[in-house]
């Protein structure tokens, strides 16, 4: 796994081990932390089930006269109550209706139908609605393409930038302030409509029916 800093152009690969016969190297993550430059400047050791910890290394990747391997502070936490999926407390937090803000947008992943069903453990019906939606798309961009239009984000506005990556060289896109101003708007309201409620619609053409 390999996570870029695209700004410094620093970057971390980690090599997950495969998990050998009777458990040998099983959730073992090793790795190092590269300046710009392709050095190396951080190993890290340790399970992603666990914790890791990190050691700064020479230019060969050994560990620094001096130096001891020390356990980054944050280890992972124990499972929430009566999860199905082996979620985190964070990913069951931005999932739930509870953290969901006033006028929540019709795009946002809480109110996805086939997420809630599998939430919910109807794995029958969360898989009828995803097929669902993916028709809901592919007719989406049928008619952006019958009427000519391109697909333009909302909250992103396209730079005139590329930045090369290790996957080909990608346009830069910005955030242009529009959510925010939604979200103060929003706050300020007194809608107070039942985010449940609110269909879910994450295209641009709010009609896929026809």
């Amino acid at each position: 796994m390999i996570m870029t800093n695209m700004t410094t152009g620093d970057k971390v690969v980690l090599y997950f081990q495969p998990c050998g016969w009777f458990g040998s190297g099983r959730y073992e993550v090793d790795g190092y932390v590269y300046n710009a430059n392709e050095e190396p400047k951080i190993l890290m050791t340790g399970k992603w089930n666990e914790s890791m910890s990190y050691q700064q290394c020479d230019g060969e990747g050994e560990p620094l006269p001096g130096t001891e391997l020390k356990e980054v502070g944050l280890k992972l936490a124990d499972a929430p109550k009566d999860d199905k999926y082996q979620y985190t407390h964070f990913a069951h937090k931005i999932n739930s209706f509870d953290t969901a803000p006033k006028k929540l947008l019709p795009s946002d992943s809480r109110l996805r139908p086939d997420r809630y069903a599998l939430e919910m453990g109807d794995m029958s019906k969360s898989g009828n609605e995803k097929s669902s939606m993916e028709e809901r798309q592919r007719a989406e961009k049928r008619t952006r393409e019958e009427k000519g239009r391109s697909f333009t984000p909302k909250w992103f506005d396209i730079t005139e930038e590329v930045t090369p990556t290790p996957w080909g060289d990608l346009e830069v896109y910005q955030f242009n302030g529009k959510y925010l101003e939604h979200r103060e708007a929003a706050d300020k309201s007194e809608d107070n409509t039942d985010p449940k409620s609110i269909p879910f619609n994450p295209w641009q053409f709010q009609d896929m029916s026809t």
